[in-house]
């Protein structure tokens, strides 16, 4: 199970960009394989991060509590996604996010000093890292940022729904109204109108 872990992880990288042979077996090392039950905490917020992580199999959020305790859901993190407290790692602060897996979860978590260290002598993975962040942290940001201001509640779910169609089926209605910023009776009344 563990090889055919390791090929999916491959197989996405490569999808960013390919990565030579002797850059695969010099990353292999930095993985440590990893299983979580429902509701199994992945980070922890005021916790300094020392890893992020690829899911094998599973769903994870990430979330924050305001002020009077209300959940927002930042972000979902499936098969084939990398969750992980960014900003805690390139910073060296407490993350102010929780990483929860909604679902049974296997994923590797990766050592992110060691990680750093490798990229800076491999160009492949830099031009990997490259490509991986202009998608999800620059396209994918962008387009949230824009939906947030300039869509209605109910615009937002329709593109939720065409843009992940299978995540939807695997979500409790909470954790969808959350993350699009309603309440779960907003998004039933807007379910009820289409």
């Amino acid at each position: 199970m563990k090889q055919a872990a390791q090929q999916s992880l491959k197989k996405v990288l490569d999808s960013y960009y390919p990565i030579s042979e002797e850059t695969w077996q010099d990353f292999l090392p930095l993985l440590k394989l990893r299983e979580l039950a429902p509701d199994e905490i992945l980070y922890a917020p005021g916790e300094l991060s020392k890893s992020f992580a690829f899911v094998i199999k599973g769903l994870i959020r990430s979330y924050s509590l305001n002020e009077k305790g209300n959940e927002y859901n930042k972000n979902f993190f499936y098969e084939g996604r990398f969750p992980g407290s960014m900003t805690s790692l390139l910073t060296a602060t407490p993350s102010e996010l929780t990483f929860e897996a909604l679902e049974p979860t296997t994923l590797f978590e990766i050592d992110f000093v060691a990680y750093r260290k490798l990229m800076h002598q491999k160009d492949d993975l830099k031009l990997l890292q490259i490509h991986y962040l202009e998608k999800h942290w620059l396209l994918e940001k962008d387009a949230r940022e824009v939906e947030i201001v300039q869509e209605d509640a109910s615009e937002r779910y329709q593109r939720f729904l065409m843009e992940h169609p299978n995540l939807a089926k695997r979500l409790p209605q909470y954790h969808i109204a959350s993350h699009l910023g309603i309440t779960p009776t907003q998004l039933s009344r807007i379910r009820k109108k289409i």
